[in-house]
């Protein structure tokens, strides 16, 4: 692979932390995102569901 990528006329050089951020990001979004969630739920009121169903 690293071959394959050295024929190439423009290259860049990515470093580790770069992937360390996209994960950071990642689980961040996610613990939001579940957490958000979590607070709608416990705010419902548990009638209007039961009600609608």
């Amino acid at each position: 692979m690293n071959q394959w990528l050295q024929d190439f006329a423009y290259r860049i050089h990515i470093g580790w932390w770069i992937f360390a951020l996209a994960g950071v990001i990642a689980i961040v979004v996610t613990f939001l995102t579940v957490c958000a969630q979590s607070v709608r739920a416990a705010l419902t009121n548990p009638v209007k569901a039961l009600r609608s169903e």
